[in-house]
């Protein structure tokens, strides 16, 4: 049975995307869960799977179009099969099996218009150094790039640019007799840019946020890290933010309403403890999400984890890694920072801001000795929850990173 496939809604504020290539094309075979096409959000290139194994009978739109979600964007079927007589005008729904469709007639299905381009096709380039293309008019086919396997990054975009601005005669702002400083320059936030600053400014404009903070000792974490490592193949090393997720997990089953989303002038309590866990990319930050996070062992997430951000940065994620988050970790423990706060990610309840792990001086017993110590500092929702349980939480946190047995257990 013919079967429509959707523009899908990652995330609750997204709105439309950019279909900016067809993996598959018409008449070539397809399995569901095979990548049919690349869309664009204002947070990523996601790879959107097809739903339906058959053949692809109809591309509904063209590459470069922005798109509402949930429009029909391509039809999968059988071979042999008439399409016209499995769809129906009325409803909405298939004559056959009942499934949404689109309101297609005989004539073959208009094609969305598709949103102006410097480059026509596909070129291998990073979302960032493509949104920055499009705006400055950069024709991305007479690139090289420099990234990994040629692929164009956003320094390929500046040299272009420059270079540019030196052929066509740009006015200098240098001055005879002195050493030359830089211009002013003007760069337009990019899409996720933009969606950070809409979402970041809602959520402290309208959440209000208050903040616990702890130190935990770090020693039994560190030892248990390092015996596992040397017992673990490469592609399953576990990190020390795979144990804070791990632990945050299991503590957020005692505190359930740390794991929720207000909802009107109810609380939603989620049933499953998804982790997101921040990702740093060209532009901004990106969130894949560890889903069911207490039931997995340290190695699953570990790979898990390790998996979704090395996609996350090849600007190749899959709509299942950023959807469906309950719960956020932000760790900036390998910038070496001592402690920070950061902003809830709504509709979430709570976020919780990770520092480094730190060798420091410290007292135990009345002895000066040394010892790892790591801050932790959990942001909640004042509306859903109080200082008390919060606090109460990060000595859960406490158990858990503390005695690193019970993550293995």
């Amino acid at each position: 049975m013919a079967e429509t496939i959707s523009m899908p809604k990652l995330g609750f504020d997204m709105a439309e995307g950019t279909l900016i290539r067809w993996v598959r094309k018409e008449g070539e075979p397809v399995n569901k869960g095979d990548v049919l096409a690349e869309i664009e959000t204002d947070k990523a290139t996601v790879e959107v799977e097809s739903t339906a194994s058959g053949v692809v009978r109809r591309l509904l739109v063209e590459e470069g179009a922005v798109i509402p979600v949930n429009t029909p964007i391509a039809v999968v079927g059988t071979e042999d099969e008439v399409i016209s007589e499995q769809l129906s005008v009325s409803g909405g729904k298939s004559a056959v099996s009942g499934q949404p469709v689109a309101a297609w007639d005989l004539e073959p299905a208009p094609m969305v218009e598709a949103v102006s381009a410097p480059v026509a096709g596909f070129v291998k380039a990073s979302p960032l150094a493509k949104r920055i293309a499009r705006d400055a008019k950069v024709d991305l086919s007479k690139i090289n790039g420099t990234g990994s396997g040629g692929r164009i990054v956003r320094r390929d975009i500046e040299l272009a640019m420059s270079n540019q601005s030196v052929a066509t005669g740009a006015p200098s702002s240098s001055v005879v007799g002195h050493p030359s400083s830089p211009g002013d320059e003007t760069i337009p936030l990019t899409k996720l840019r933009q969606a950070i600053a809409r979402r970041m400014t809602e959520a402290k404009t309208t959440i209000p946020h208050f903040y616990v903070t702890s130190e935990y000792k770090m020693d039994s974490l560190l030892d248990l890290r390092r015996q596992l490592n040397n017992m673990l193949p490469e592609a399953e090393k576990v990190s020390v933010n795979d144990f804070i997720i791990k632990a945050a997990a299991l503590a957020l089953r005692q505190f359930p309403n740390l794991n929720a989303s207000l909802d009107g002038n109810s609380v939603l309590r989620h049933g499953a403890v998804n982790i997101g866990v921040a990702v740093s990319v060209d532009g901004g930050l990106l969130t894949v999400v560890c889903k069911d996070a207490d039931a997995k062992p340290l190695r699953q997430i570990a790979v898990e984890v390790r998996a979704m951000a090395g996609r996350a940065r090849e600007g190749k994620v899959k709509p299942d890694d950023i959807e469906g988050l309950t719960f956020s970790v932000s760790n900036l423990g390998m910038y070496d920072v001592e402690n920070f706060v950061a902003i809830i990610n709504p509709p979430e309840a709570a976020i919780l801001a990770v520092g480094s792990a730190r060798e420091l001086p410290v007292v135990e017993n009345g002895i000066v000795k040394t010892g790892w110590r790591m801050k932790a500092t959990i942001s909640v929702d004042h509306r859903v929850s109080d200082g008390a349980e919060a606090a109460k939480f990060m000595q859960a946190l406490r158990v858990y990173l503390e005695e690193p047995l019970r993550l293995v257990v």
